[in-house]
């Protein structure tokens, strides 16, 4: 069934093609030849017995919406340019595809590099695409915040949540616990601090997590 399919193809092909060369020889020895070409190449590779399997693509898992995805606006607030940045890449993560997350942001970071809020995101980003793992290119993005933003208490705390994630506790509990002590009575990201503070102290007290060191 296969050859007689390729060979009435092959003739179609031919008959409509020749009626333009007809006149010209050359071009019909040409036309011929391809033709041949063709259905020799189909011999070698065709497999016309064989059940077609059209393979599905890759399907991504679905992810929630990370810790920082959850915490950010509070943190680092929201309806400015970090902030739709930073909403394109949860989309991208909520899909499972961490990487175009990252690319994401590393394209913001390229187009505004003077802002800090989108430095943190790199560097969570590329904290959730690593497995958790603290690369130097996340250290980096989170470096390169903290310097654009010494007083802003966002950096410090999302590198402290990265780290935890890491399985880190003790390093972020050390700065979270340094964040609380010098923030002032009245600034609302106390809050975020104190949560994350006693969601460790749970997760130890409950044998989840290492005790401290």
């Amino acid at each position: 069934m296969g050859w007689a399919i390729m060979i009435a193809l092959a003739l179609l092909a031919g008959a409509g093609l020749g009626w333009f060369v007809r006149h010209d020889r050359s071009a019909l020895q040409f036309l011929a030849a391809a033709l041949l070409l063709a259905l020799a190449g189909y011999s070698w590779q065709g497999r016309p017995g064989f059940e077609g399997a059209p393979k599905r693509p890759a399907e991504r898992q679905q992810l929630p919406d990370s810790e920082f995805a959850k915490s950010r606006e509070d943190m680092l607030g929201r309806f400015d340019r970090a902030w739709y940045w930073m909403n394109m890449a949860d989309g991208f993560q909520r899909r499972g595809d961490t990487e175009g997350a990252a690319r994401v942001l590393q394209t913001a970071v390229r187009r505004n590099p003077r802002n800090a809020d989108l430095w943190v995101g790199l560097g969570n980003a590329l904290v959730i695409h690593g497995g958790g793992a603290m690369s130097p290119a996340a250290q980096l993005a989170f470096g390169r915040a903290a310097a654009l933003a010494p007083d802003h208490p966002g950096p410090p705390f999302f590198y402290a949540l990265a780290l935890a994630q890491g399985g880190n506790y003790d390093e972020a509990e050390r700065i979270w616990r340094g964040q609380l002590a010098n923030a002032p009575a009245g600034a609302d990201y106390r809050r975020l601090i104190e949560e994350r503070l006693q969601a460790l102290e749970q997760a130890r007290a409950m044998g989840r997590i290492p005790p401290a060191r």
